[in-house]
């Protein structure tokens, strides 16, 4: 595969998607970041986004829910350049049905090399990360240059 290198705006997308037990813990996280999520654009499957809207009046882009589709809405996101940053609390104690989406999102997080938290810990290790707020330059995949190779 090859890479080129995209820069990261300073006002990053977002996109924020938890798992029914762990909304509370995405809501409080918001609520706690909510000075530094504002300048950002937002993101969030379905019932996840409407929950932090509710409790923190952030400005939230809304897709569908996850199990119908929200996680393969944030993985297009992804791979069309419009999410920088993927913040998803994934409950490890739960069987979920849409298993094999939420594995595709991880997936497709990986493969366009974005900035993944899976827990209230990493996800505040990447807000006091001086790049969180500030330009970087990333790697992702060539798509035109694959296109051209196969042709």
């Amino acid at each position: 595969m090859q890479y080129k290198q995209v820069t990261l705006p300073a006002a990053k997308s977002i996109a924020l998607v938890a798992h029914d037990n762990k909304k509370p813990d995405i809501v409080r996280w918001c609520e706690k970041h909510k000075t530094d999520l504002a300048n950002h654009t937002l993101y969030a499957t379905g019932t996840t986004g409407t929950v932090i809207h509710k409790a923190t009046g952030l400005n939230i882009n809304r897709l569908i829910s996850g199990p119908l589709g929200g996680d393969q809405q944030v993985g297009a996101l992804i791979t069309e350049g419009k999410v920088d940053f993927l913040i998803f609390f994934w409950d490890p104690f739960e069987p979920m049905p849409h298993d094999p989406d939420v594995k595709a999102l991880l997936r497709i997080a990986a493969v366009w090399n974005i900035p993944v938290a899976c827990n209230p810990i990493s996800a505040d290790f990447m807000v006091a990360s001086p790049l969180f707020n500030g330009e970087f330059t990333r790697n992702v995949p060539d798509y035109e240059g694959y296109m051209k190779s196969r042709t």
